[in-house]
């Protein structure tokens, strides 16, 4: 459902911060390089490898007055707790090519208080609790030779009222300096919503779409597709920068049928969205390594869309190691965005207007999320378990200017 995945995109993001952590290998290595040394000329054993295994857990609660589901009032609480679990292995072929190899499996289990307004007197997990399972498959390979890096992925997801196929690709140019890289991405992604409507709204014949009563119901097309150009330059021994450019472009359903839209003169809908819509975020990234304890990561993002929308984002995340084996990592990010031209507050919209929505992700807000891991890496392992490489924690707090906010916590887990 539209907030819920809005809400665990969010906790995503952050479980990302998680894996970024092991930052002092660029001390360690020569600080001119974006990749490390060239593999070897002598023949190597073609073994499948394990590299290393990722486990994550981490649980995300948020709170607000602004539902979309009611017409943007009522609660907005929603839990979640998520786990992911990642296995990265890697051989060589005969032409000394490194291929990596990774299987992830994610499950989240979600509740939502909002989503039972969808259908109050039905109980089903269309309308309270669900589950998101959505695992991936990735291969790639690095060519030394010829300084590339390419690769391919495939992605699925499912919860009640969906289901998403997804197919990205890349392929990376290293310099001859090995001082700059160039990445090419794109994806595409084919989702299947069923389209769930409020009771109210329901015509007499229209299936709930509760377990048992499916029969009839719509089911509605979902197509995204993404592009991704990055540059990367070492500017020096101690500043490495990067610009992104990600346009991307979505065509089929894009509002949410059971979302609820009210009308000025007291007559109720449900939201309609156009059904295309282009984004283009542009973005620079910044990293300098101010001595060998410290490392600041500083990042931009300016976006804009063809709904009206844009936004600018920034983030800085400082992570500072106290021991050899601990570190802390404190982070901010602010967002500003202003809202789709189809957006208004509840019993604000004229029964003429053609597009229409009440959703406040889509509204005009600033929004602040503030934390802080912590990582720890000791030379036998955590807790005595010497392939046990790494343990991480990391705490945030979200908060919009319209009121919603959340808080999010995250353990991973680095085995190798």
């Amino acid at each position: 459902m539209k907030k819920v995945i809005l809400s665990i995109g969010l906790y995503c993001s952050f479980l990302q911060g998680a894996r970024s952590q092991e930052y002092l290998t660029f001390n360690q290595r020569n600080a001119t390089s974006i990749s490390s040394s060239d593999s070897s000329s002598i023949y190597k054993k073609r073994t499948l490898k394990f590299e290393e295994a990722n486990l994550v857990s981490g649980y995300y609660f948020q709170d607000g007055n602004n539902s979309a589901i009611t017409g943007g009032i009522g609660t907005e609480r929603l839990t979640d707790f998520a786990n992911s679990f990642e296995l990265r292995f890697s051989k060589l072929d005969r032409f000394n090519r490194l291929h990596s190899f990774t299987a992830d499996m994610n499950i989240d289990f979600y509740s939502s208080a909002s989503s039972d307004k969808i259908d109050p007197l039905t109980v089903s997990s269309a309308s309270r609790k669900d589950t998101h399972i959505y695992p991936s498959l990735s291969w790639s390979v690095k060519d030394d030779v010829l300084r590339t890096t390419h690769g391919f992925s495939y992605s699925y997801s499912t919860e009640y009222d969906y289901k998403s196929h997804g197919f990205n690709a890349f392929i990376t140019k290293l310099s001859k300096d090995k001082n700059r890289e160039f990445s090419i991405k794109g994806g595409a992604f084919f989702d299947t919503y069923m389209a769930i409507l409020p009771s109210e709204l329901r015509p007499l014949t229209y299936p709930s779409g509760a377990e048992g009563d499916k029969r009839g119901i719509a089911y509605k097309p979902r197509n995204s597709y993404n592009a991704s150009f990055s540059l990367s330059q070492v500017i020096n021994q101690r500043l490495q920068v990067m610009a992104i450019i990600e346009p991307s472009y979505q065509e089929g359903l894009l509002s949410t049928p059971f979302h609820r839209v009210y009308f000025t003169n007291g007559n109720e809908t449900v939201e309609k969205l156009p059904g295309t819509r282009f984004k283009l975020p542009i973005g620079l990234r910044l990293s300098y390594f101010a001595g060998d304890r410290t490392v600041i990561r500083a990042f931009y993002r300016a976006y804009v869309d063809d709904w009206g929308m844009t936004a600018h984002t920034t983030n800085l995340e400082i992570p500072y190691k106290i021991t050899p084996f601990f570190s802390i990592s404190p982070f901010y990010r602010f967002n500003t965005q202003t809202a789709v031209k189809y957006f208004k507050a509840y019993a604000q919209h004229e029964p003429s207007e053609l597009f229409y929505t009440s959703d406040y992700d889509i509204s005009s807000f600033t929004s602040q999320f503030v934390g802080m891991g912590i990582r720890l890496a000791p030379p036998g392992g955590i807790a005595g378990l010497l392939n046990w490489s790494s343990l991480e924690i990391r705490y945030g707090y979200y908060s919009r200017s319209n009121g919603m906010y959340g808080h999010s916590i995250s353990a991973h887990i680095k085995i190798k």
